[in-house]
């Protein structure tokens, strides 16, 4: 029931999209000088750790989130692969604008710009990503290749192995860890 009520949240979603897109363009909005981005904050893990409802934990359903730009002068339907973090965002942002990048003792961004992956497919993206939940469950985890290693610090009473490693291209829902296997 509950996986049935999220895809009908994400189906809710998309459906208001289009509307929203579909009056943009019945008022001749639409153009391509228009610039659209769609994300989201987190995921949800569906089951992953036998938790549901949860986006508490620093693993791939959690982390991976859409992101989705429409922006003058870029590649039409490109997808950017690669590790890309929501730090990126605003850099990214500042770069397409054309203002200027806070730099300084009190502005220092972590994340890099992507523009040049918009605007020509160059590979902005980073070797790896770190993850990082710290609300009632507290992990890190290092997000690589087709793996991601992640590392309990408190797991918020779900009883969770201290050290976990999945492949998340060959087990997307992580159910087999294969920390012990590969503890390199």
């Amino acid at each position: 029931r509950f996986i049935n009520q999220y895809d009908d949240g994400v189906r809710y979603t998309d459906d208001n999209i289009g509307r929203i897109i579909g009056w943009l363009k019945e008022n001749r909005l639409y153009d391509d000088e228009l610039a659209v981005i769609i994300t989201a904050d987190h995921g949800e893990d569906l089951g992953e750790f036998g938790v549901y409802a949860e986006h508490g934990m620093a693993d791939e359903p959690v982390s991976r989130i859409p992101l989705i730009i429409r922006w003058p002068g870029m590649r039409k339907g490109a997808v950017a692969e690669g590790f890309h973090d929501n730090t990126d965002l605003a850099p990214t942002m500042q770069e397409l604008l054309g203002t200027s990048m806070f730099r300084g003792d009190r502005y220092q961004y972590d994340g890099v710009s992507f523009a040049r992956t918009l605007r020509d497919g160059t590979d902005c993206s980073r070797p790896c990503a770190v993850l990082t939940q710290c609300a009632h469950v507290c992990q890190r985890s290092v997000r690589f290749d087709d793996y991601i290693y992640i590392r309990t610090i408190h797991g918020g009473y779900h009883l969770l192995p201290d050290e976990m490693l999945f492949n998340v291209k060959e087990d997307p829902h992580e159910q087999h860890d294969l920390a012990a296997k590969r503890p390199e």
